[in-house]
This record gives C-alpha cells, structure tokens and sequence, in this order.
C-alpha cells in the first residue's frame, strides 16, 4: 500500500531543488528559493488531482481536520458525528476544538450508516464527518443529502482514500471539505504530511490563516503580515513537501497496481465458504489499498486471521481487536485521559464513551478482516499469495 515501496529518483530530485536552497520553510525567504515552493507546488497538484478549487498542504492528516473543523467554526457547545471505525486522529481533532464527539453506528460498507447518522443529529450538531476507512467511500450521496436536509457541514475525512472516488468526484472534495494524510504508510506519502481541500474561498482563507498562527500571508515579510485571528502552528515543512511533489504524481499508477492486485486476491476468496464482502457504493472508485470482507461470525474470524497470520501473510487486521481503529479499544478515551484538564462543560457534555454500546457496529468489525495490499508484489508473488490466502481461510473456517 505505502507510496514508499517506489520511491526513487524523483522523490531524490525534488528534495535536491529543496537542499539546494538550503530553505527548507514553506513561507519567507523569496530570494533565497530560486523559485522553488514545492508546498504550494503539491498544492496545486492536489487541486488538479481531487478537481477542487483549494488545497492547503498542512503537517499531518490531523492537523488537517483540526484545521478543517477550526475553519467551519466549529467549537464549544458544537456536536461532530463520527463513525466508532476510525483512526484515533478523528475524534481527538474534534476534541482539540472544544467540540463534542458523537459517533454513530457504520454499515458494511465499513462507514458511516446514514439512517445512523439521522438517529444521531440534536440540535448541537454542527458537522457530520464521514471517515472513508481502508480506501474505499461511505455512502456519500446520501450522507451529504442528510447535511443539506439538516443544515449541516459535511466535512470528509478522507485520510485513508486518496485516490478513492465516488462516481467520478473524488473523496474529499463533495462536502465543504476534504481532508487527506499523507504519512509513511499512505498510497501518497510526504513522509509526514496532510491537506484540506475545498471549493470555498472563505473556507480556504480561514484555514490558511488558522494553520500558521493566525498570519494572513498578505506580505512578503512575515513580521509585516496581519493577524485577524488565533491560529496555531500546523506547517508542512518544504521537504516533506518535495517528497509528496515526487509522489502525487505517481497516484494513478498506483491505484492501478493496487487494482490489478485486490482483484487477483478477491477472485481466489470469492465462493470460499463463509467469506461475503465489504459494500462500496461505487467499486469502480475503490483506490483498492484493503481488502476487507465478513465472516459468519467473530469467532470464525478469530480462527482465521491466526491461519492467516500463521501461514505468513502479513497486513491482516482483525479491526475489532485493535487499538488504534475501532472504539472497543479506546481506552483512553473511555476513561477521559488526557494531558490535561478539559473543560467542565466539555466533558459534562461528551457522551460515557465507556459505556456506550454500538451494537450493529460490534456485529460489523468482529466479523471484519482487512488485508493490506502492497505494490511491490510481483505478479507470481500476488497469485502464491491469493492461493495461500484461500488456503488459511477454508483452515480457519474448517477449524
């Protein structure tokens, strides 16, 4: 899956444009580039890529939708509905805004549910965020129709999908905004690194503005520029930068490597006994960096991701035991960890995570088992790995 399986010369050159400079901040210092702004270069490749109007290029997924969420004007008293299948990042993001994260049961395509999302919405909610889990889109369509109904921001947390697309419209730019990661293990990575996307100017402006100490980046000279509001220290640095610049354009071979090989991998598993597959609301825009699919239960799940793991096939997750994916395992957040204190009204407001139950959710990820797919391969290795993956299944099935 990672971007990082083809670095090689561009990936070298782009940060050589960057070292030659010897600048390696995004802002400032005009004379000394030589014309080089790789972030503001990856950013305009994110507009063409995702067909959006804006992208700003930020230091980390998360610090993308903190920045999203800041920019919407969300904050105390506000509610975000989330789906409990999600990257750690989604509900701290929330959390870091002086908002209340409220999650709401996923469906199979591993998303958000949006009858789910209906049952969730007060009169507090201010943003539904969809996370489009293991590269493919949540119902999209239908979660946007409820925001409009409602009144709602749709923010698309689209850290694990660039690339994904629903009937033509890429991941993050249908909702009035998108956010992307870019880190170590993502199909486009900068290393570290995320992006917003939008097509609202004002949107754009205020993110812009709150990733970077509040600067409104009227001015060459920095200590000269206006500061209409607070912000906090969100950017990316040049050379991660050049690194995504290397990547982006790469993203269309590697969706294609990563097709080529999920439907290698599905086509051995489809027909063996007890396997059905995760939904996507538009197969033709999976980005194709998981295959997921359903056991009849958790326990034949259990059994067959250890003959998974025991037959040497690794990138296997069984999503209900984790720690960093799924609610069940939120320790943290069950019991209100944090560095430090929160507000009153924050947490008399924040639901008792710890006891809050997902039943529909808890029937979906404990059957739930997610495979990683990597570029690398080559076709013999992705075949040997299709026969063995049907192999350990019809053991763990049997067992």
């Amino acid at each position: 899956m990672p971007g990082f399986e083809f670095f090689d010369n561009v990936e070298r050159e782009q940060l050589r444009d960057v070292m030659d400079t010897g600048i390696l901040m995004r802002y400032g210092f005009g004379g000394l580039r030589r014309g080089q702004w790789k972030a503001r270069e990856m950013e305009a490749s994110i507009c063409c890529v995702a067909g959006v109007n804006h992208a700003l290029l930020l230091s980390s997924g998360t610090a993308a939708l903190a920045t999203a969420l800041a920019a919407l004007g969300v904050g105390a008293g506000d509610e975000v509905i989330l789906p409990p299948f999600t990257f750690v990042a989604s509900f701290e993001s929330i959390l870091a805004t002086g908002a209340v994260p409220v999650m709401a049961d996923i469906d199979e395509t591993l998303c958000l549910d949006p009858q789910a999302v209906r049952r969730a919405i007060t009169p507090r909610t201010k943003v539904v965020m969809p996370v489009h889990m293991c590269g493919a889109m949540a119902q999209i369509d239908e979660l946007q129709a409820i925001c409009r109904e409602h009144r709602l921001f749709l923010l698309e947390d689209a850290c694990q999908a660039f690339g994904a697309s629903f009937h033509g419209k890429m991941a993050g730019s249908i909702g009035e905004a998108g956010c992307y990661s870019f880190d170590f293990n993502k199909i486009v990575t900068c290393g570290e690194g995320g992006a917003v996307v939008t097509n609202d100017t004002i949107l754009y402006e205020r993110a812009d503005r709150y990733h970077d100490h509040g600067h409104d980046h009227s001015n060459d000279d920095r200590g000269a520029e206006g500061h209409p509001f607070a912000g906090y220290n969100y950017r990316i640095s040049e050379l991660h930068a050049a690194v995504g610049c290397g990547q982006i354009g790469k993203l269309e071979r590697f969706v294609a490597i990563h097709r080529k090989h999920k439907k290698t991998l599905k086509e051995a598993l489809a027909g063996a006994p007890g396997v059905t597959f995760r939904r996507l609301p538009d197969p033709d825009g999976d980005s194709a960096t998981f295959l997921s699919f359903f056991m009849p239960d958790e326990a034949a799940a259990r059994r067959v991701t250890v003959a998974l793991k025991a037959a040497g096939i690794d990138g296997v997750f069984h999503w209900y035991d984790n720690n960093w994916h799924y609610i069940r395992k939120w320790e943290h957040l069950k019991a209100r960890a944090f560095a430090h204190p929160l507000y009153r009204a924050l947490l008399d407001a924040m639901p008792d995570y710890a006891n809050v139950a997902f039943p529909q959710s808890d029937a979906i990820i404990s059957r739930t088992i997610s495979i990683a797919i990597k570029m690398g391969w080559t076709d013999d290795e992705v075949q040997k790995r299709a026969e063995t993956i049907r192999q350990a299944v019809e053991l763990g099935i049997r067992n």
